[in-house]
């Protein structure tokens, strides 16, 4: 069985709705379809009460189906769907097998939006990890959006299916197109992809070929790059680097500093109250964890 530090591979997806609807994105979304799918998803960001959200989101995603149905080349709507069905199959199913049917479906969105719009990546599969990195190059900015997406669903799929080992295997190309995305340094994606690749580097202690303090690096910047507004940067800093190294104290001041902050931030509430509920959990088992 694989590590149950296995099923951390990111608990708060949701904070990969922000980019695909943000200002950086006008070359994806531009129709008014798209521009009331932008509406609806900063509604959801800006919601304080998780259990709405989750009661809520099922019909957004069959409108997203519809959508995709409508116009089966739309990167932009393909992506859109491969993030909400990756954020809601890990952040608010509670039921593990149909988070696998969830991210299933995620992950083939992802799929065919990246193909459209970077054909090499559509027979990704048949290359090794070399093969694959190669292609990754060929990956320009206008594709960003959409290998974003791709990850992110990616990642989704493997938390789902976080006791398979044949998942588990695919982490190291997750990593390698988290890796590409930073190297463009995008202002929209930045923060998310610093903090899943802090998460990544601290799945695994040392010996097992984890890079914690690399992982600390990532964390921070997250935390940097978000003015601290964004709460679960702390949270994952707290649970990957700070109970990995054994660290009580920084996990306990970063998980309290979550609990005694405003969770009320543009595109980022939902996402905080989540944050602050998790960070309580944490708090709550830090005497028998340490």
């Amino acid at each position: 069985m694989p590590d149950q530090n296995t099923t951390r591979l990111p608990i708060l997806l949701v904070s990969l709705l922000a980019p695909l609807f943000g200002a950086g994105c006008s070359g994806l979304i531009a129709s008014a379809t798209d521009r009331f799918a932008d509406n609806l998803t900063a509604a959801v960001l800006e919601q304080d009460d998780p259990a709405l959200v989750r009661d809520g989101l099922p019909a957004y995603l069959l409108l997203l189906d519809s959508l995709i149905l409508s116009d089966p080349q739309g990167a932009g709507v393909l992506a859109a769907g491969a993030q909400m069905y990756a954020a809601y199959a890990v952040t608010f199913t509670g039921d593990n097998d149909r988070a696998k049917r969830l991210s299933v479906r995620g992950r083939s969105y992802g799929e065919r939006a990246l193909c459209i719009k970077h054909k090499p990546a559509c027979n990704w599969d048949a290359y090794d990890q070399d093969g694959f990195v190669e292609v990754l190059k060929g990956v320009d900015e206008k594709q960003a959006e959409v290998l974003y997406a791709y990850t992110i669903s990616w990642l989704a799929w493997i938390r789902a299916n976080s006791d398979d080992w044949s998942a588990i295997t695919d982490l190291p190309r997750v990593e390698a197109a988290l890796a590409r995305l930073l190297e463009m340094d995008r202002e929209s994606q930045r923060a998310n992809v610093s903090l899943y690749l802090g998460v990544l580097n601290t799945l695994r202690p040392p010996a097992l070929g984890g890079k914690p303090e690399v992982g600390r690096e990532f964390f921070e910047r997250a935390i940097e790059l978000t003015g601290e507004r964004d709460l679960s940067a702390k949270v994952e800093y707290a649970r990957g680097y700070a109970r990995l190294v054994y660290d009580r104290e920084l996990h306990d001041r970063l998980l309290q500093e979550v609990l005694d902050a405003d969770p009320h931030a543009p595109s980022l509430t939902l996402l905080n109250v989540l944050a602050q509920e998790q960070a309580r959990e944490l708090l709550a088992d830090a005497d028998e964890y340490f």
